[in-house]
């Protein structure tokens, strides 16, 4: 094969990746990718990480490891998927199909594996797998569009991504039914906080007050301290104790409860809903908010009914109310799930990784509801993420920096 037969392939959240994968792994497919029939390809996805991972859990030997001082386990996200990359090259396949390779991954991780992957482009064929079109790799020519189980060809690459419009949200935030209490200024304050785990300091000396109706991007490297720093806020962290952290005006271990603070915040992750199976309809999704589950156990109120209208008309997912949430897109899914957590307007919203594994129109939608929270409510929103998301509008940056005596905070004002 030679070096023009690299394809990027986008995707949106409606495609099916993996029918396409298992197409060109048994090197059956046809079509565009008639020239990968009879050839050996490999997987470099979050999935196969996950895999080798498990291999090392049961048998203490993932089998891709050079370096057996250090398992799979213990690397940061960027450094397993270094590992990966390297064992997939040493089987010497005719070709890899990359799934979104830089998901999850910080800038200066990114730039790595960009550069180990740009090089090997004169020596092996690459089919990328793209939801976020800035994510494509600059020595690829060909470009295809995943419609289901459709491929579709895209002859003008920069048609096809100008195509791509800003959706706008014409409700107001709704209002909540009763609003949450509470008289002070400040929500959060971490003064001085050190979390040290064995002979390992994680963060030192974070200084960080966090104010009503505040709009927060929480950035930094993998490995900086950022989950660290979330488990102090949500009052989760036993290292707080002791320390100058403040939670809704009261310091951590004077006798607050753990209900109290989690009463106060919503809080979406991804992974809130990877297992998730139940069969819940979109409305009662949005209702199970007030009990703080996922998923409706308890009979709702009618107030309760009313104001989940009002969040899916703001949506426009008013008409399919009783779509089961398993059934959407994950872009709708992720929508949802932010109408859950905002259905009691909690004084802080936490968003980690939020716009992880979205296409660029549902991460666009995304960015579009939250920048809309931040300015016609009165919660303060924490927005964690690697990825720089060119429309969100934050108004302040927490940064964290890596050093050898822990990790450091800087705060600067967004531009």
């Amino acid at each position: 094969m030679n070096i023009e037969k690299h394809w990027g392939i986008f995707t949106d959240n409606t495609s099916n990746k993996r029918h396409l994968v298992s197409q060109l792994l048994k090197a059956t497919s046809t079509s565009l990718f008639k020239d990968f029939q009879h050839k050996k390809g490999v997987l470099f996805s979050k999935l196969a990480l996950l895999n080798f991972i498990l291999e090392e859990d049961k048998h203490n030997d993932s089998g891709i490891i050079a370096n057996k001082k250090q398992s799979l386990q213990s690397m940061s996200s960027g450094e397993q998927k270094k590992a990966l990359f390297s064992h997939l090259l040493s089987v010497k396949p005719d070709f890899i199909i990359l799934d979104n390779p830089f998901d999850n991954l910080d800038i200066d991780s990114q730039k790595e594996l960009h550069k180990l992957i740009c090089k090997k482009a004169n020596e092996i064929v690459f089919i990328q797998l793209i939801s976020r079109s800035i994510d494509l790799l600059p020595f690829i020519k060909k470009h295809a569009f995943l419609n289901k189980k459709e491929i579709q060809h895209i002859s003008n690459l920069k048609a096809y991504l100008n195509s791509k419009k800003e959706v706008q949200f014409n409700t107001l935030i709704p209002k909540p039914i009763s609003p949450l209490q509470y008289d002070g200024d400040t929500l959060v304050q971490l003064k001085n906080i050190t979390v040290n785990y064995k002979d390992k300091t994680i963060i030192k000396n974070i200084n960080w007050t966090i104010k009503k109706g505040e709009f927060w991007q929480l950035i930094g490297k993998n490995g900086s301290g950022k989950t660290t720093i979330l488990s102090m806020i949500t009052g989760e962290n036993p290292k707080g104790y002791g320390q100058e952290l403040y939670l809704f005006g009261q310091k951590k271990g004077s006798g607050e409860s753990i209900w109290d603070i989690k009463k106060r915040i919503g809080y979406y992750t991804p992974s809130m809903t990877d297992k998730f199976k139940g069969y819940h309809t979109i409305e009662n999704m949005i209702i199970s908010g007030y009990n703080d589950s996922i998923g409706l156990y308890k009979q709702p109120t009618e107030a309760q009914k009313r104001l989940a209208k009002w969040w899916l008309e703001l949506l426009g997912l008013n008409e399919i109310k009783k779509t089961l949430f398993l059934d959407l897109s994950l872009g709708l899914q992720r929508l949802v799930m932010i109408a859950r957590a905002m259905v009691k307007q909690p004084l802080l919203l936490i968003l980690d990784e939020p716009t992880a594994g979205l296409d660029d129109a549902s991460a666009l939608l995304f960015v579009t509801l939250i920048n809309k929270i931040a300015t016609e409510s009165n919660t303060s929103i924490i927005f964690v993420s690697h990825r720089t998301e060119k429309n969100l509008s934050p108004s302040f940056i927490y940064k964290l920096k890596i050093t050898s005596e822990g990790s450091l905070g800087s705060i600067k004002k967004a531009t």
